[in-house]
């Protein structure tokens, strides 16, 4: 069985756990680390776990809402990290060399019952990768921080049961925002994050008839709205607005692929 659940989603933190079960032997993974080291423990201890119950983190770049306490975690309870060399280089991995594994586009690797697929993505960060996961049954594919969709990202997330995809901006919004116009440019630009336009016409090509759960992550807190996503990814989907999953800034239960 694998699962995943949404601990935090957005420019404030975002982290994703990521678990599977044989019914014998089970693997849990962390995927970004973004919150502090109090603010992660308390998630974890919702679902009675702790850090000794995690098999290793994957950190996608170096952004520190995606590294957030990642270092600290990973030396303080020995736990692996993976990541690519360019984000080793930026980040402050110093002393974590003996717990570190570096990973690079398409370099397949596992982590006790999960398999992973890094892909590439474009964004301002050194060397971005995002993820194609699988216990071997099902498939869950993660997409955020990503400026534009590529064929390389939607090959990468092909035939997947479950997606986490990031919407996270109303083209509207954004340019009628109080953002400095720089930053507009650099939310909206080609390394920058999708907009919901985007995102559902990302969907609408991923989209097949094994797709049951989708979920809208990384949604911008001032330059989108949670109607908006629902409302144009659910005319993707061929449901109800209510009916659109977000990946909530403090989180959301267990999804099961």
């Amino acid at each position: 069985m694998l699962r995943f659940r949404s601990l935090a989603s957005g420019s404030s933190g975002n982290a994703t756990l990521i678990e599977a079960s044989d019914g014998v032997h089970r693997t849990r993974v962390l995927v970004d680390c973004g919150l502090g080291l109090r603010q992660l423990m308390a998630c974890l201890a919702a679902d009675n776990l702790s850090p000794a119950d995690l098999d290793g983190i994957f950190i996608t770049h170096e952004h520190g809402d995606h590294i957030g306490c990642a270092p600290m975690l990973a030396a303080r309870y020995g736990i692996p990290l993976w990541t690519s060399a360019g984000t080793a280089q930026y980040a402050a991995f110093d002393g974590l060399q003996s717990a570190l594994h570096l990973v690079r586009d398409g370099q397949v690797f596992a982590i006790g019952g999960i398999q992973f697929h890094p892909f590439t993505v474009p964004h301002d960060a050194r060397e971005p990768l995002q993820l194609r996961c699988t216990d071997g049954d099902r498939v869950l594919g993660l997409m955020t921080d990503t400026g534009h969709v590529t064929g390389h990202a939607l090959a990468a997330l092909a035939h997947c049961h479950a997606l986490i995809l990031e919407s996270n901006h109303d083209i509207d919004l954004l340019s009628q925002s109080s953002y400095p116009e720089f930053l507009k440019r650099r939310v909206g630009g080609q390394h920058g994050h999708l907009s919901n336009v985007q995102a559902a016409a990302a969907l609408a090509k991923l989209r097949h008839d094994r797709l049951n759960t989708v979920v809208a992550a990384h949604l911008s807190e001032r330059n989108n709205r949670p109607d908006l996503v629902r409302r144009v990814l659910a005319t993707v989907l061929g449901c109800g607005d209510s009916d659109v999953l977000l990946a909530e800034r403090q989180g959301r239960g267990w999804l099961s692929v």
